[in-house]
């Protein structure tokens, strides 16, 4: 018998390919590191008790090529083995430092012991492969882990070489068999952003679903009867599923969200910027200040003053967020359900860094959550996408419009004044690698077979719709920028040592061992 409604909860895992061979210590690294520690390896300790107490309670997950890449690459694994011991020592210190002193004594010995069983957990249990742990559960049915496009490019903005677009979705797709030993059955698209164009390329591709925003479902033609409670399948055949706004907003806004209540921890206020940075030195390679992690202040206010962080506080607080996501949303279901004839589906995806790296409590929320969600309600069922299409095979077909989930609603973010420069040259570096790849399809030269797969990944690797992101947003703009221009110099150079049948192979072999990602990439797949 089917329940009176599913909610399907979505959380998105993605960083852009950072790797730096060339420095001892790259700051932007750091981004991977403080995810596996905040989010990553926190997801992993929920799912674990979801499965030692026999919770029946899911969620899906993506994981994106590049995130999947960078968590088994061996230098990026070495280093962030030795950021951690780096990290333990400087809890250890701050334990030593704040000894006696009350809530920041407290506090410091708090982060010692997370950071030691943080390390264990990546040293022993999981033995530095995270990738083939979430893998793990996803066997055991408490995850579905879906796939995204290679290096999350702007899909839409790529349509006018459409070979681009269908070998990011392609690739994407053997990333996953690679890693997770099976085909994926959905797939993220990249900001949400959607085109008509992609419908036939994730057809191709064997995906069966994907997510959009809202309006890109409600403006779609014929309108959808359930509005965003149902998916609708596209004339090529992919199910299309709608995100609810109001749940999302609900967890993710700092403003009107649950993250920014006073009791949680303020992220901004971290020793790495607080301390003198003598007292900071003996931990990092270089004096640039950064993120430690150890953060002794809750959110207090607006104000620039704020109160010592109460872990017992915040636990409170996630564990009353949680009763109040849950009332709100069978509350939801409910009224939904007396004006459908089916059983509403409420999506709801959010970034998975949010639980954990940027909402500190998020994780313990997360799983307070699912198990109220088992436990304490029969309004609905939690499920994904997948077991949802395989309960109810049958919905309306529509065309949705194009849409992202960006600022409102379609490609501002991504293409504006501070981001447009690069899209030419984007479009014409496409355009180039469509046409080696249909000259030398039938080579067999070993030379000519690296340098070609090499170009597939610099094309790539440029078109991440991270860089675009930061440029707009400011954020990291010099090291998107240079992260940019620094993928198409390497991409121009290859195509005309192509062109001649001239490769460098000390040149080749550099931009190897600079850009070592997709190790099988088929590039002919632009041909």
């Amino acid at each position: 018998m089917a329940p009176p409604g599913y909610l399907a909860l979505v959380l998105h895992a993605h960083l852009p390919y950072v790797r730096h061979p060339e420095h001892p210590q790259f700051l932007e690294e750091d981004w991977l590191y403080e995810a596996i520690t905040e989010t990553y390896l926190p997801l992993l300790a929920v799912l674990e008790g979801l499965q030692r107490d026999a919770v029946p309670a899911c969620f899906s997950l993506t994981l994106t090529p590049t995130l999947c890449h960078m968590l088994r690459d061996p230098l990026l694994c070495s280093r962030y083995s030795a950021h951690l011991d780096r990290l333990v020592d400087l809890a250890r210190a701050e334990s030593e430092r704040n000894r006696g002193q009350g809530a920041p004594g407290e506090l410091a010995a708090f982060y010692l012991a997370r950071l030691e069983d943080v390390r264990e957990a990546w040293q022993h249990r999981w033995k530095g492969d995270v990738v083939g742990a979430f893998r793990t559960f996803a066997e055991a049915g408490f995850l579905e882990i879906i796939t995204c496009a290679a290096t999350h490019g702007f899909l839409p903005l790529m349509e006018i070489v459409p070979e681009a677009m269908r070998a990011q979705i392609l690739i994407g797709r053997d990333s996953h068999r690679e890693h997770f030993g099976c085909d994926p059955k959905g797939i993220w698209l990249p900001e949400c952003a959607y085109s008509p164009a992609l419908d036939s390329l994730l057809r191709e591709a064997d995906l069966r679903w994907f997510v959009i925003d809202a309006h890109g479902l409600m403006f779609g033609s014929p309108r959808p009867r359930y509005a965003i409670y149902a998916p609708c399948f596209t004339p090529a055949g992919p199910a299309v599923f709608g995100r609810d706004r109001d749940s999302s907003r609900q967890v993710w806004s700092a403003e009107e969200g649950y993250p920014g209540d006073p009791a949680y921890r303020d992220f901004y206020r971290d020793i790495g910027f607080d301390l003198p940075l003598e007292q900071l030195e003996p931990f990092f390679l270089n004096k640039e200040r950064r993120f430690t992690g150890l953060k002794y202040h809750r959110i207090t206010g607006g104000g620039g003053d704020k109160d010592w962080y109460r872990r017992d506080w915040a636990l409170g607080a996630a564990d009353h967020h949680a009763g109040h996501f849950l009332q709100a949303r069978t509350a939801q279901i409910a009224e939904l359900r007396k004006h459908m004839n089916v059983p509403p589906l409420v999506l709801s995806p959010f970034d998975a860094e949010l639980f954990g790296h940027w909402w500190f409590e998020g994780p313990e929320w997360l799983n307070a959550f699912l198990r109220k969600a088992a436990y304490d309600q029969t309004e609905f069922q939690l499920t994904t996408p997948s077991r949802y299409l395989a309960e109810h095979p049958t919905h309306q077909m529509l065309a949705p419009a194009a849409s992202s989930w960006g600022h409102k609603g379609y490609w501002e973010v991504w293409l504006e004044e501070s981001n447009a420069w690069v899209y030419p040259h984007l479009h014409t570096a496409a355009r180039r690698m469509v046409e080696l790849a249909r000259k030398h399809l039938a080579t067999d030269s070993p030379l000519l077979e690296r340098a070609l797969s090499q170009a597939a990944r610099e094309l790539l690797l440029a078109q991440s719709s991270d860089w675009a992101f930061l440029m707009k947003t400011g954020t990291a703009r010099t090291y998107a920028t240079k992260r940019t221009e620094e993928h198409l110099h390497r991409f121009t150079r290859l195509y005309d040592q192509l062109c001649v049948n001239a490769v460098d192979e000390p040149f080749l072999a550099n931009c190897e061992f600079r850009d070592n990602i997709f190790e099988k990439i088929n590039w002919r797949y632009y041909a």
